[in-house]
């Protein structure tokens, strides 16, 4: 029964994910449809390539963050099953209503919801005693969660606390980002000095940023990884997955401080073409922040469900087959994460065929009801949504791709006037996105007691 329910979560993670990619089609394309870049579906299968690209960018760490929202050694299998079910039923009614509600935060509402549903079923409001090598730990029933934790040596901290936080900072950080950078490129089309010189200066910062980030191949080799060239030093240094990630910040950066070099000298015609051009990469660098944020999301819930599999069930890991063989990273055990290929593979695959469905409803929203959107708008909106993405992924932060780029474009549509944002569509997403956790919550526990019945 444990092994069927397994595989029921599994099809329906990947049944989630691709949902989430038709559902957020609209994060990535929105803008070039509006500006008529591409056709809508030239636009979803430039997005849906991106997306599936970004398998070979971004790490895990996002996947660990979503799997550890529920302490694994305290929930069982209908608990993941339900979180999945509701995260369906949410996304599905808002896409259905035309509102960019946030999948990654309906995917956490729902794990958590039922998460505290079954500590409740099991053992009360009562504080319980379980023990864990050994040692006798005393719970409350709302322990279940993993709320907030602490980031290791001074890093980012994790938990539900600092995701609901990031409801606020992602679009917020998404909004200052593009409103600086159209304000940027506003005073590089003037035939001015310092412009051309805090661009200048704003290179020479980002190669220095990027060449220190850098992951040396001693490193790659020391920390337990695999080069993915073992003939070249060279090609398995570029090809790093950490490494990849910052030479496409660099790429964009430089990207865009060239156009603003010569921003000044180029002719309104000139100038809307180079930035159409332009739209092309944004988009395409979003597409990728997407792909990595969202499907390691996914990839999360399916190793929790492998982990809670091992621990109900009782079998060693190594009697599974090789395809179920997951372990979770735990810095704190210095254990590393093993994850078979075909769970990001497959992830990464659902979301980009659900990015090649559409989501027409919800483009029409992101592409012209919050603001009036012209090239110029879409450039700086996607860049600021992708470098916004890459760092929040960095520091393993599952944020909203969705929350994101409506920032972004609130942010662009500032620098024109207050008034040129629409904020009665923009409230109306607001309360969508306050009301997306705890209404997936709440979902998820009616759905846990339910299936409790039966299973």
């Amino acid at each position: 029964m444990d092994f069927t329910l397994l595989i029921v979560i599994i099809v329906l993670a990947l049944v989630f994910d691709y949902i989430n990619g038709f559902h957020d089609a609209a994060n990535a394309i929105a803008t070039v449809v509006a500006t008529k870049v591409l056709s809508p579906f030239q636009a979803v299968l430039w997005a849906a390539f991106f997306n599936f690209l970004a398998y070979w960018v971004f790490g895990l760490g996002v996947a660990n963050t979503v799997a550890k929202t529920a302490d694994a050694s305290q929930i069982n299998l209908v608990v993941i099953l339900s979180g999945v079910i509701a995260a369906i039923i949410w996304n599905l009614i808002t896409w259905w209503q035309g509102i960019p509600s946030s999948s990654s935060h309906t995917l956490i509402g729902g794990f958590a919801g039922a998460a505290i549903a079954h500590a409740i079923a099991m053992h009360g409001f009562s504080d319980y005693v379980y023990s864990e090598d050994g040692v006798n730990i005393t719970r409350h029933w709302y322990d279940s969660v993993s709320w907030y934790k602490t980031g290791k040596d001074g890093g980012v901290p994790s938990g539900v606390i600092v995701i609901v936080a990031f409801v606020v900072l992602a679009p917020l950080l998404g909004a200052i980002v593009s409103y600086f950078i159209s304000i940027w490129l506003l005073n590089a089309s003037k035939k001015s000095i310092l412009p051309k010189l805090f661009t200048i200066s704003l290179m020479v910062l980002t190669v220095l940023f990027i060449y220190y980030q850098m992951v040396p191949y001693d490193k790659i080799i020391a920390d337990g990884g695999q080069p993915r060239f073992e003939s070249s030093v060279f090609w398995s240094v570029v090809f790093e997955s950490h490494n990849i990630k910052w030479f496409l910040v660099a790429f964009i950066i430089l990207a865009i401080s060239t156009f603003a070099l010569v921003f000044s000298s180029l002719n309104l015609h000139q100038a809307d073409s180079v930035l159409k051009k332009m739209q092309l990469l944004s988009s395409a660098a979003f597409s990728l922040g997407h792909g990595g944020n969202d499907s390691q999301k996914v990839m999360g819930i399916i190793a929790a469900a492998v982990a809670v599999y091992i621990k109900v069930s009782g079998v060693d890991i190594m009697m599974l087959p090789d395809w179920l063989q997951v372990v979770l990273p735990d810095d704190d055990k210095g254990i590393k994460g093993v994850m078979p290929q075909w769970i990001p593979l497959t992830c990464y695959t659902a979301i980009a065929v659900g990015t090649l469905s559409g989501g027409w409803k919800i483009v029409k929203t992101m592409g012209s009801k919050i603001t009036k959107v012209t090239s110029f708008e879409g450039v700086a909106a996607e860049t600021a949504g992708a470098l916004t993405l890459y760092f929040t992924e960095h520091f393993k932060v599952p944020v909203s791709t969705t929350h994101t780029i409506t920032g972004s474009i609130i942010g662009v549509g500032l620098t024109k006037r207050v008034s040129a944002v629409r904020w009665g569509v923009t409230v109306s997403l607001l309360w969508a996105w306050v009301l997306t956790i705890p209404v997936s919550a709440l979902l998820a526990g009616i759905i846990y007691y339910f299936l409790s019945v039966f299973i």
